[in-house]
């Protein structure tokens, strides 16, 4: 049985591409995002009440990833990229069915001339993510304190120091008044150390770059910390 599911809204974030994103909700708090709202989607009527919801859920599609297909298997970054678990036992984005949810955080919601708007925070979806619905976030029953996850029970605790060069923090005074937080915001998205997880195990002499915002921000590994090298115009 086949069903046609219609988007209800697009998410705008700062985050250009995949690869920059943080692997989990929650996990970056400075950067905000809005979820703009489809027609007919997008009355006031819609989103009436919601903001007595601190958290949504949000329900995805992972629209760059469907052409690729999906895999029995897959390898977690949480354990190295080296061993492989069931798809259905991850939260991989090579699903049979390319959906995803996240629970974030509703700090407002905007009503504009185009229609009703969500700000978020905590998001984990690149830019322009189709939104398939939004639910919201029920505590006393969303939130179960004897739960268990897994190979995922625990927080990432590898938190990278996270240092600017003198060029950078040159680039970033000249950005402040147009993002005045963006110095903190690379820290935390770097501090989860974005990159490939079999990397972290080896001596690691690459450049890594991602677009956040309009800018490509380079960075790379010097004696097990992240030293911001550029913020550079996209």
């Amino acid at each position: 049985m086949d069903f046609n599911l219609q988007p209800i809204g697009i998410i705008r974030t700062p985050y250009r591409e995949k690869f920059i994103v943080p692997r989990q909700p929650g996990l970056v708090t400075s950067i905000s995002a809005e979820l703009v709202l489809s027609p007919p989607f997008n009355r006031p009527e819609t989103v009436r009440d919601l903001d007595q919801f601190s958290h949504l859920w949000l329900i995805f599609l992972f629209h760059q990833t469907i052409e690729q297909g999906w895999q029995p298997t897959v390898r977690p970054p949480r354990l190295g990229g080296n061993q492989r678990v069931g798809v259905f036992a991850s939260r991989s984005p090579f699903r049979p069915n390319p959906i995803g949810i996240s629970a974030v955080e509703l700090c407002a919601i905007r009503q504009t001339d185009n229609g009703a708007i969500l700000e978020l925070k905590g998001v984990d979806l690149v830019d322009k993510t189709p939104i398939l619905d939004i639910k919201p976030y029920i505590p006393y029953t969303d939130a179960i304190p004897t739960a268990t996850g897994g190979f995922a029970n625990q927080a990432p605790q590898n938190q990278m120091q996270v240092s600017f060069s003198e060029i950078s923090l040159k680039q970033l005074a000249k950005l402040s008044n147009r993002h005045p937080q963006l110095q903190q915001q690379i820290s935390e998205l770097l501090a989860t150390d974005p990159r490939p997880a079999y990397r972290r195990s080896q001596q690691d002499n690459n450049e890594y770059g991602a677009l956040l915002y309009d800018y490509n921000i380079r960075w790379k590994i010097v004696d097990g910390e992240t030293l911001v090298v550029a913020v550079d115009p996209a």
